[in-house]
């Protein structure tokens, strides 16, 4: 029997177009998504998530030169007994991001802790990220500027940890988590062009904008910060997960060369990935605790 070409090629055109419509659609699907579930909290979602520990949340809404950015504080007024903890989110990311570490009962005895929606993750200014580390900084500055520095342990977790990294003040410590600190490592992964390209950016849902933005902003920025990160007198515990391919860990053996050994502590996570906030919340919590006698 002979092979019927023209039927086999019309029953292959319609696979095909099948398959199109149906990627199409999940794709819009998963868009419409990630739109609705990547919206930064409400005050009252914040309020109801922090509320689970031993401490009540308290919002505190900033501005600095005109971006509004919104506090978190697990205690009405500072111990001044007690140092203070302060979080600083990744790319994407919110305060929410260390939830569990906010409502720890240990932590809470033992810290004043205080995070922040950094400017472009927040309900005022989703999706308008500048950029800039220098930025990134006065923001940081501008929330602590009434803190005595030394009183101050600053955890940044991916690209908050260069914020950390990059800030020269004298720390009690500093907290590096997966950090992102040379920008020759960053790994440019193909669903960036997305937001590369004008025709799909709009489609994009804001904050992986800013957080796309700031990926870009790595390639330029990081390098002017090689001779910097070793600057601040502050000790650093630097925590890091070796099979992260999101920021490899090569940033961790980096900044092992380029740090005074006798302020720089390397933890490394074996087999661990990028999601170490989470995932190794009790190694972490371990570590904070050792800022303090």
């Amino acid at each position: 029997m002979p092979i019927n070409h023209s039927f086999i090629l019309k029953k292959f055109k319609k696979f095909i177009k099948v398959t199109i419509a149906i990627c199409a659609i999940l794709l819009i699907a998963l868009l419409i998504a990630a739109h609705v579930f990547l919206q930064p909290a409400s005050d009252d979602k914040v309020r109801k998530e922090l509320s689970e520990g031993i401490s009540k949340p308290y919002i505190l809404n900033k501005e600095y030169k005109g971006f509004k950015y919104r506090a978190i504080a697990m205690q009405k007024e500072l111990d001044s007994t007690k140092p203070v903890l302060i979080f600083v989110h990744g790319s994407p990311g919110s305060s929410l991001d260390y939830k569990r570490y906010l409502n720890d009962t240990l932590l809470n005895e033992k810290f004043n802790l205080i995070t922040y929606d950094r400017v472009g993750y927040g309900n005022d200014n989703l999706g308008k990220i500048q950029g800039s580390l220098v930025f990134e900084l006065e923001i940081l500055h501008h929330l602590i500027k009434d803190i005595p520095e030394e009183e101050i342990v600053l955890a940044g977790y991916s690209y908050g940890g260069p914020v950390v990294l990059a800030s020269e003040k004298n720390y009690k410590y500093k907290v590096s988590m997966a950090s992102a600190v040379v920008g020759e490592y960053e790994p440019m992964f193909g669903v960036l062009n997305f937001y590369k390209w004008k025709l799909t950016r709009p489609l994009v849902p804001a904050m992986f904008r800013a957080a796309a933005k700031e990926k870009f902003s790595h390639l330029e920025e990081l390098p002017n910060y090689k001779d910097k990160w070793n600057v601040s007198p502050s000790k650093i515990i630097n925590i890091h997960g070796n099979k992260d391919f999101i920021v490899p860990y090569a940033n961790s053996e980096f900044l092992q060369d380029v740090i005074d050994k006798e302020k720089f502590k390397m933890v490394t996570i074996k087999g661990g990935g990028h999601d170490l906030i989470w995932s190794d919340f009790n190694l972490i919590k371990s570590e904070i605790l050792k800022t303090i006698p």
